[in-house]
């Protein structure tokens, strides 16, 4: 009997894995077989999630461009990318916004996002198939009130990710964007309410299972488990209870079991 060798273990990065969808896709991608290097700032819980899934903690700020070459010296090969690194910083209107919360929320969603992408091109180019996963938001398609900062820099974020796809036509590389919804995590409206916890848990208040990380993490993984030549350009999630950006039902959908 002739034996034939293991295929190498397909080798992923995911950004803002610390928390919230972005350590729910880590967990998935290990179970799926991935060898997976979790980066973000929090180093502690990093080295925990590392821990449990058998993967590589790096530090990483994305705002820092000296912490993402960091982290790109630390990435001999890369099959995919998950961009989850993100996130709401302010809930005010645009009348009363603070131009200095929407230039940080664009240098973390927009910036941030160029900023790892270069830097691991060169790596992913390497990859006989690679995936760019960006993980945007709903806020990318449609503007709400006080939402001002962040949408304006997740549809900046879609016109990169629009823009990438276009740029690399004819390359073994796809470029993929996951557009969610409403997702209850542990920290995006407590952070974007500056801690208040309170105002964090009204927004899912009466809502019949809104989507969770690990939703996200799933959708993730079926964009990827497609043949290599199926690009799922956009992939817009809402959980059954949410129509639209500003349209949410609160109250009972679902039978009680």
């Amino acid at each position: 009997m002739t034996s034939h060798p293991t295929p190498p273990r397909l080798s992923a990065v995911v950004t803002g894995a610390s928390t919230g969808i972005g350590r729910a896709t880590a967990r998935r991608l290990a179970e799926a077989g991935y060898r997976v290097v979790v980066a973000a700032r929090r180093l502690e819980l990093l080295r925990a999630l590392a821990d449990e899934i058998g993967g590589t903690a790096v530090h990483l700020d994305v705002t820092d461009a000296k912490s993402v070459a960091a982290l790109a010296e630390q990435v001999d090969a890369c099959d995919v990318l998950v961009n989850c690194a993100g996130g709401a910083v302010d809930a005010r209107s645009v009348t009363e916004a603070e131009p200095a919360d929407w230039a940080r929320s664009y240098d973390i969603n927009v910036l941030g996002t160029l900023r790892v992408i270069q830097a691991l091109l060169p790596a992913l180019s390497r990859s006989a198939s690679a995936s760019i996963v960006t993980v945007t938001s709903t806020a990318a398609l449609a503007g709400y009130p006080t939402g001002g900062s962040y949408s304006a820099a997740k549809h900046a974020e879609r016109a990169l990710m629009e823009t990438l796809r276009q740029e690399l036509c004819g390359q073994p590389l796809r470029v993929i964007e996951i557009a969610p919804g409403m997702v209850m995590t542990e920290e995006f409206a407590l952070n974007r309410f500056g801690g208040d916890q309170q105002r964090a848990e009204a927004v899912y208040a009466g809502v019949d299972r809104p989507l969770l990380a690990c939703d996200i993490a799933e959708c993730i993984l079926s964009c990827l488990a497609l043949p290599a030549h199926v690009n799922v350009d956009r992939l817009i999630v809402r959980p059954l209870a949410q129509a639209a950006q500003h349209l949410v039902a609160r109250g009972p959908i679902f039978a009680s079991t």
